[in-house]
This record gives structure tokens, C-alpha cells and sequence, in this order.
């Protein structure tokens, strides 16, 4: 069989992962791929001793991956954005295929990565970058190639998954981001888990491919968990809920909602019940319905399967001299279409909203009274025990579907109301139907 050469930049936990798979399984991968995946040079800021490297040359200059002309593919796992952006353009350049596991550096500089690769004949290949060792770019792109596809949404982030999993025990926020960050889920700045800006990173391109419009991260709408409290946790389980950090992109009429943020799920419905640190993404296809793919969204051996399935459809190529490929994105690049994402005033949705009022009579018909004069009903409201001495009480309402622009003008009146005291806690709700 043909040897296929690859080049590793990156020996962390996903780059070790990705060389002992290969040497691991070497001969399964070889019988799939139909050509020898040999590993001929990996480069690292720091050389890790547990791993055998062997007689493969080992660098700290990851431009030496990307200047030897052995290297076939470059498999790009440094992270970040702007040393990786580099190396990725200098591979393509230099005309390798690049296989990368860094969603950051797709979802924002995608765009000018696929053009460049476009006209140099090569491949960038990403599966890693979307839910670790879930296969969820392939069944979108090839899969459901059928499909018009007009909702995607999901659990894409585990860290802030496992956080809100153990805060249903009535664990505080602060208490559980520790532990987190103690097993390793969670890092030392854990902003872009718990602020919703890694799961945007990895919606943006599950909504490009699925939907055929260019990558659009910067519109996208992002909101973390850190402001919910095991109370509303609680509160969502009794009105029949999970709460659920989601991704959820929809194409509409007008454009394509794209939107990170806490969200109601029906407990019933499969993708309430993913628990820890497990990802979960649900597929709408008019032709199949709803599908939705499971599984480790990170991890060192997990997330090499997607890469290492990247490897493996990229050497097919270059083993077979084969100009047959996968469009980056799922669509050739003629037929892509200039959706533009809208703003979340127009996205609609049912709400949940906790209001912390004083026990004075007529308050509740005050925010009946906001609610309805915004077109907005109520389909369940609820008035719990407060944690104050002071009078204040939690009032609980579930909403009907409402468009987000009504609901901000409701929300801005009732706190402006004496007897409601701070914000008005919003969570959004969907069922999936």
C-alpha cells in the first residue's frame, strides 16, 4: 500500500491522544484508509516524555511540520487563533492538507482559510472542532445530504453541562465551577465554557454547514450560566423542564437564528437527559426529521477518533490521487447563500421568568396586566417560599411563544414596578416538536 505522511503540530492532550491512536491502531486505520498512515514528524512547544515517539523527529518549531516536504498532511492541534491561523495558511501554501481539531480558528477565520485552500487544490478538514469524538460535520455534510436542514441545536459544551447537571442536587454555580475546574472539565479562565463563547464557536459551524451560508461567529448570540441559581433549576423541574446550556440554530424565511444561551427543555425530550460532561447535537432534516448524535464532546482518545476519521478521508484522497471531495463547508462554494443572522429581538420563543416581588396586594394582576398588554400569555405561574425575611417572594410564570422584542419591553416594565425588586430573570424555552 501507498504511505501517506502526516505531521503533527501540537502534543497536548488531543495531539498525544491523536499519535498513540495512530500507532495504536495502525493497521485497523490502514485496511479503512487503504494506504500506510505513517507519522513522520511532530513539533510541540514541549516535548512530552510519556509519549514513544521513537525514531519520529521531534521539533519546538512547528514551521518545521509545515517545511518538510516529506508531510502530506498537517495535522494542526496547537490551538488559539493567531499562531494557528499562520501555520494553517503557511500548510496551504505550501500545498498539504490540513486536518485541525480548533474550532476557535474555523468558526472565526474559516471564511479566508476554505478561499485560500479553495484555490490551492487542498483540503481543511475540521470533525474534531464540532462535539470531540461525535461524527457530527460528516453526518451533516454527507449524511443528511438529502435534507433541507432547518434547526440545529445542542449540548456542545460539557463543561457547562456537567455544571448545570450538578447544580439540580441544589449545588451553588461558584461550588460546582470548582470542582470542574479540580477534575479538569473546566480550565483556570473557564470564560468561554460558562459564557456560551466556546459553544457559539462550534454552533457557527454546524449552522454553516447545515444551512449553506458563509461563517458568521461574530453575529452570534451569546449568553452564559453563571447568573442562574439552583432555584431556578428547581423551579424549571417543577413546570416538567431541564434546564440546558444550548446551541440552537434555525433557518427562517428571513435568515438563520444563531444563538447561545440556558434553555427549557421538556424533560421527556432525549436531549434533556444528557448528563456530565456528555454532548448531545439534534439534527431537523425535512426529509429524515429529527436525528441527534451522542456522545464524548472532549477527551484525549475521543476527540483523536474525529481527527484521526479526518486523517483517514483526506489520505483516501491523496493516496488514490482523487480530485472527488467534500465541499468544506457541505455546499460548493457558488451555491452557498449570504443568509444574514438575525438580530435576537426577532427570534420568538417561550419564556420563563422569575420575578422577585414584594407580598403586596394586586402585584401579581400588575404583571398580568404588562404581560397581556404586550400580547404575551401565560401558561403557568407559580409563587414559591421565599429564601428573604424581608417580603420579598419569587413569582414564578411560564409564557406562551413570544417574539424576544415584546418580551424585553414586558421585562423592562415590570421592573420598573415598586413592587419588584432588582431584574427579572429570563430563561428561554424550547420543545422541539
Amino acid at each position: 500500500m501507498k504511505d501517506v505522511n502526516v505531521g503533527i503540530c501540537g502534543l497536548g492532550t488531543v495531539g498525544g491522544g491523536t499519535f498513540n491512536v495512530l500507532k495504536r491502531n495502525a493497521a485497523i486505520i490502514a485496511g479503512r484508509a487503504g494506504c500506510n498512515i505513517r507519522v513522520v514528524r511532530v513539533a510541540s512547544r514541549r516535548s512530552r516524555d510519556d509519549l514513544a515517539l521513537g525514531d519520529v523527529p521531534f521539533s519546538t518549531d512547528i514551521f518545521d511540520v509545515v517545511n518538510d516536504p516529506a508531510v502530506d498532511i498537517v495535522v494542526e492541534l496547537i490551538g488559539g487563533y493567531d499562531a494557528a491561523k499562520e501555520l494553517v495558511l503557511a500548510a496551504i501554501a505550501n500545498g498539504k492538507h490540513v486536518v485541525t481539531a480548533n474550532k476557535a480558528l474555523i468558526a472565526v477565520h474559516g471564511n479566508e482559510i476554505f478561499e485560500a485552500a479553495e484555490k490551492a487544490g487542498v483540503v481543511v478538514a475540521y470533525e474534531a472542532g464540532v462535539a470531540g469524538g461525535i461524527p457530527v460535520i460528516k453526518a451533516v455534510r454527507e449524511g443528511l445530504a438529502a435534507n433541507r436542514i432547518d434547526t440545529i441545536a445542542g449540548i456542545i459544551n460539557g463543561t457547562g453541562n456537567y455544571i448545570l447537571t450538578e447544580m439540580r442536587a441544589g449545588r451553588p454555580f461558584e461550588e460546582v465551577l470548582k470542582e470542574a475546574q479540580a477534575l479538569g472539565y473546566a480550565e483556570a479562565d473557564p470564560t468561554f465554557d460558562v459564557e456560551g463563547i466556546d459553544a457559539a464557536h462550534k454552533l457557527t459551524i454546524l449552522a454553516a454547514s447545515g444551512f449553506g451560508a458563509p461563517l458568521q461567529f461574530d453575529k452570534a448570540f451569546t449568553e452564559g450560566i453563571s447568573a442562574l441559581t439552583p432555584n431556578d433549576i428547581a423551579h424549571a423541574e417543577l413546570l416538567g423542564y431541564r434546564v440546558k446550556h444550548l446551541g440552537i440554530a434555525r433557518r427562517r424565511e428571513d435568515g438563520i437564528e444563531l444563538r447561545v444561551h440556558p434553555t427549557l427543555v421538556p424533560k421527556s425530550h432525549l436531549i434533556a437527559q444528557v448528563d456530565g460532561v456528555l454532548n448531545a447535537v439534534l439534527v431537523d432534516g425535512d426529509a429524515v426529521g429529527q436525528t441527534m448524535y451522542y456522545g464524548p464532546g472532549a477527551g484525549d482518545e475521543a476527540t483523536a477518533s474525529a481527527v484521526i476519521a479526518d486523517v483517514v478521508d483526506v489520505a483516501r484522497a491523496v493516496a488514490s490521487n482523487s480530485q472527488q471531495r467534500v465541499p468544506y463547508l457541505g455546499f460548493s462554494p457558488d451555491a452557498l447563500e449570504d443568509l444574514p443572522v438575525l438580530p435576537m429581538e426577532d427570534v420568538q420563543s417561550a419564556y420563563y421568568l422569575r420575578i422577585q416581588a414584594f407580598d403586596h396586594p394586586g402585584v401579581l394582576a400588575k404583571v398580568a396586566s404588562i404581560l397581556s398588554e404586550h400580547g404575551i400569555n401565560i401558561e403557568s405561574i407559580m409563587q414559591k417560599e421565599s429564601e428573604f425575611k424581608d417580603g420579598r417572594i419569587p413569582v414564578i410564570i411560564l409564557t406562551h411563544t413570544v417574539q424576544e422584542r415584546q418580551m424585553n419591553l414586558a421585562i423592562e416594565e415590570m421592573e420598573a414596578l415598586a413592587d419588584v425588586d432588582g431584574k427579572v430573570v429570563r430563561i428561554r424555552a424550547e420543545n422541539f416538536n
